[in-house]
């Protein structure tokens, strides 16, 4: 009897003790499936005030002084000078592109002055093998990809070596042999597309860049596409351009919280935020976040903290919605390309003569690209019914049909002569 009561102590501890552990973790740690997080007997509504702002990494001040010697990439000189190279050259193209749809001569352009650390800096940490999918004011990233003069200006005339056959507006280029998916006027819609095309690269080396704007992160496609490459575990680069306005939305008419990257943790994706203006450190993220995405199979977020300074598009007249005065601060004091010159002067690889010889060289073939582009002829004008579907079905076969017997009966109302025939 004695025995048995001692048991029936024994277990009753036991079970006491068990019960007090229970109750332990249950005050450490709720058990919810919905999320890990702890208890809290005070009621408390959290709001962007209530965490420290995401901070901005930087490698360089704006003499282009690196501040912590570590943290320099050590990119290879020939790569430093490329990328500043091509910021000249892409500055060339725009003024001479930009003015031509001013004298009516294209039809569109736009412009990317003040976001050029953002397109070399990413560009040069991929490889060829990297897919594209890019917003539209990518063009730099396509330049250095080796996307030459010649096809910009062909595909802003829409002419006859147009490889989109004159059926895409000016700047939504594309090249397949590059992975650099055409561009859609649509906003947004590429971010699920991209992190499909990850899905599809799983386990392959290779990972996916998606590059968009402040103003696109507010469309639903993009939250879709942030839960999709979280759940699914996708490699895609997220790379947010936040250049302050969205076409002329500021962004404090955008979104109420920190930013772009503020997005991205509570979708469970490593995220960071970098100076957009610091070419070096453009570089160094891509570089790391390429790492991650192919170790851990998983999707990086980089908010690029920029400033548009020319505008939007030749559709566009920024100095209705901004100052003279704010433009010009970014153009003088944080201008990337200003800041990646000032770290190369520092390093005796850039002078005033040199900058003076590639401005010659690079307006000279970007203008000699644009007056053989500008001399093409039109893609056949019944290129419009072709591409549209595999097999042309018979109602567009006789719209087609319709079509050349009226341009033939009336081809003096109609500019023939400026197409192919």
């Amino acid at each position: 009897m004695v025995v048995f009561s001692r048991n029936v102590t024994r277990c009753l501890r036991n079970i006491c003790r068990s019960i007090s552990i229970y109750n332990r973790l249950l005050t450490e740690a709720p058990l919810f499936p919905g999320a890990k997080t702890t208890w809290t007997e005070k009621l408390e509504f959290l709001n962007q005030n209530s965490y420290p702002s995401i901070p901005v990494y930087r490698v360089m001040d704006r003499q282009g002084n690196v501040i912590v010697p570590d943290e320099d990439p050590k990119v290879p000189e020939e790569t430093l000078i490329k990328m500043y190279k091509d910021m000249v050259l892409l500055n060339s193209m725009d003024k001479i592109l930009y003015e031509s749809q001013r004298q009516g001569r294209i039809s569109f352009y736009m412009t990317s002055y003040g976001e050029e650390a953002t397109h070399f800096g990413s560009a040069a940490a991929l490889s060829l093998e990297d897919v594209v999918y890019a917003q539209y004011r990518e063009t730099g990233v396509l330049l250095w990809r080796g996307f030459t003069l010649q096809e910009f200006v062909d595909q802003c005339y829409g002419n006859i070596a147009d490889m989109g056959k004159g059926k895409q507006m000016p700047v939504h280029y594309g090249s397949k042999k590059l992975n650099f998916v055409t561009i859609s006027s649509p906003l947004t819609t590429q971010l699920p597309q991209a992190v499909g095309s990850a899905y599809a690269l799983k386990d392959q080396n290779r990972v996916v860049i998606c590059y968009f704007g402040d103003g696109a992160a507010s469309e639903g496609d993009a939250h879709a596409a942030f839960n999709f490459a979280a759940t699914l575990q996708c490699p895609v680069l997220f790379f947010c351009r936040n250049n302050g306005y969205a076409i002329s939305t500021p962004v404090e008419e955008q979104y109420g919280g920190d930013g772009i990257a503020a997005k991205g943790p509570p979708y469970g994706i490593a995220t960071v935020r970098v100076d957009g203006n610091d070419v070096l450190a453009v570089y160094k993220c891509t570089l790391k976040a390429k790492e991650y995405a192919l170790r851990e199979q998983k999707p990086v977020l980089i908010e690029a903290m920029s400033y548009r300074v020319g505008d939007h598009s030749t559709s566009d007249d920024s100095t209705a919605y901004r100052s003279s005065d704010e433009v010009l601060h970014w153009q003088t004091n944080d201008y990337p390309v200003n800041k990646l010159r000032y770290y190369l002067e520092k390093k005796n690889l850039w002078n005033d003569e040199l900058e003076k010889a590639w401005l010659q060289e690079s307006r000279k073939n970007v203008l000699k690209a644009f007056n053989e582009g500008e001399k093409k002829p039109k893609p056949k004008w019944t290129e419009v019914f072709e591409d549209v579907y595999k097999y042309m079905p018979p109602h567009l076969a006789r719209q087609k049909q319709q079509m050349e017997k009226h341009v033939e009966k009336y081809k003096e109302h109609y500019p023939v002569q400026k197409f192919s025939s």
